[in-house]
């Protein structure tokens, strides 16, 4: 049934999109509407917003080309560090200016990582921070970072927006007002945010840079995939990102552009590492050979991906290992199953010491491409004999079950192994609240390695850490990671500017085929 109706939806979208008439020249200035799979939490870099750049409304002292090699934003050139890695130092740009008027001052940018770093601040990027001992400004256009100890990546750990310190006179950061009407460097401002619906961003015409060419800019928020498709088929959207089943529809569709962009955006089945049927490495292992990711691959994902066993992407290049890798076999699967104790009952199911072997699947209810993944995931787990029911639920939900039941989770970027892999996998964060090592994984190998790549400033020790870390997990894996995606977008075929770059997990309002959009015009 669910496959009938899955027919029935893209041959509505179809006639849909066949229906939207054609534009005329356009009128006005020019502006654009996007329908967003993600809504921010909040807008303050402080708390967690596009740590990684592109956020439209802030700048960072650097910024990432279509290459994603790091360039100058807020700094004049890029910051420097000393020969033991222990101090970094950044100059400003002279002249730039907050969208209220107030020019940027080096102050601004040490009470930004300072509040990163305070206890008291909620931020959900603190643990990025944790090699940084102090930040100060000994004169109005100089900013030094010091270290605990030498951190070869600190570099692309500078892209987070900076704030304007006046802005939080008085006021409780994580409830103040800036958090959803900031002021910013970027090219943009927040000209409206009806949280649940929709934000509009306007020009700043007094950007440092260049003014965009867009003047508005509009995102709406949907977070069901179907709803967005059939909302992008009726010309609502000038463009809108969208599972690859769905994207296809539009395929040869006159006006639309189908956008199909890399990514190290993993998404990978969370394994408890403290229930009693997965608490041994030999399930662990078996869980993963057992799993067949070219077929997901190939029709969940439309071949818009590549298989996944360890969160280091192929597009980390330098470090990833082609050889860390869990080729399907179910037969094998079964014989590690079997190794550990559970073994098939009269019933087709295991059980060991009369213990059922179960491990029930969560994902987040509006997603449908992990409810797919989910789905996918427990049917090769049931044809091992794995009791592995399917839930819908929420991320919240997702945290608090952690111990107990596996999920479908995601996460990655391309900008370097240690900011995806090490707060994942290190058990020093196993146990504490949020995203950061959900499985309650520990690995005293994996620890090693991960610290030893983290502190090294020599690439090749770090190469070679890397390996390491990458052969001990695949003997000892964590998680089931299953696919780096290809994102996906559909758009009307009327901007020029566009730039293909390799994309994290994030690619809502940031990143995303708009990473770049104060930079488009339009035909």
């Amino acid at each position: 049934m669910r496959t009938v109706v899955g027919f029935v939806l893209l041959g509505a979208l179809v006639m849909a999109g066949c229906s939207v008439p054609q534009e005329g020249p356009a009128s006005g200035p020019p502006s654009i509407v996007i329908g967003a799979g993600q809504e921010p939490d909040n807008l303050n870099p402080i708390l967690g917003y596009a740590p990684d750049g592109a956020s439209k409304i802030f700048d960072g002292l650097v910024d990432r080309d279509a290459k994603l090699k790091l360039t100058p934003a807020l700094a004049e050139k890029l910051p420097e560090a000393s020969a033991d890695g222990l101090t970094w130092t950044a100059k400003l740009r002279r002249g730039v200016k907050f969208s209220d008027g107030t020019p940027l001052s080096a102050q601004d940018v040490v009470f930004t990582y300072k509040s990163v770093l305070d206890p008291k601040v909620n931020s959900t990027i603190a643990s990025r921070y944790d090699p940084l001992a102090q930040v100060e400004a000994p004169d109005d256009s100089t900013v030094v970072f010091k270290l605990k100890y030498p951190y070869s990546p600190f570099d692309q750990t500078l892209t987070l927006g900076v704030v304007p310190r006046k802005a939080f006179d008085g006021q409780d950061i994580n409830a103040a007002p800036f958090n959803t009407a900031p002021i910013g460097t970027g090219p943009y401002t927040v000209n409206q945010w009806r949280k649940g619906d929709r934000m509009v961003l306007k020009a700043n015409e007094g950007h440092w840079n260049k003014a965009p060419a867009i003047k508005t800019v509009t995102f709406v928020y949907i977070t069901d995939d179907n709803a967005r498709a059939t909302r992008m088929a009726s010309g609502e959207f000038d463009a809108t990102v969208l599972p690859p089943r769905l994207a296809q529809t539009y395929r040869d569709k006159s006006g639309y552009r189908i956008v199909q962009n890399p990514s190290a955006d993993y998404r990978g089945l969370g394994i408890p590492s403290e229930l009693p049927f997965t608490k041994d490495p030999k399930v662990r292992v078996a869980i993963n050979t057992g799993i067949n990711r070219q077929a997901m691959i190939d029709t969940v994902l439309a071949g818009a991906g590549k298989p996944a066993a360890t969160p280091i992407s192929p597009y980390l290049a330098e470090w990833y290992d082609p050889a860390a890798k869990f080729d399907f076999d179910a037969q094998k699967a079964g014989a590690l199953l079997d190794e550990a104790g559970w073994r098939l009952g009269p019933d087709g199911k295991r059980a060991k010491d009369g213990q059922p072997a179960r491990l029930p699947i969560l994902y987040p209810a509006e997603d449908s491409l992990r409810k797919d993944l989910a789905l996918a995931v427990g049917s090769d787990l049931a044809k091992l004999g794995i009791d592995a029911p399917v839930e819908a639920t929420t991320f919240e939900l997702m945290l608090q079950r952690q111990k107990e039941t596996a999920a479908v989770w995601g996460g990655g970027d391309p900008y370097d192994p240690d900011t995806a892999a090490y707060t994942l996998l290190h058990s020093r964060y196993s146990g504490q609240p949020g995203y950061v090592n959900m499985t309650l994984y520990k690995n005293s190998q994996v620890d090693t390695a991960l610290d030893e790549a983290r502190k090294n400033l020599d690439r090749a020790a770090r190469k070679q850490a890397y390996g390491d870390f990458q052969k001990a997990f695949i003997a000892d894996p964590g998680w089931a990671f299953l696919v780096f995606l290809d994102h996906t977008y559909v758009m009307r075929d009327k901007w020029t500017g566009l730039e293909e770059q390799v994309e994290p997990h994030d690619h809502g309002m940031v990143h995303a085929v708009w990473w770049n959009l104060e930079h488009w015009s339009q035909k």
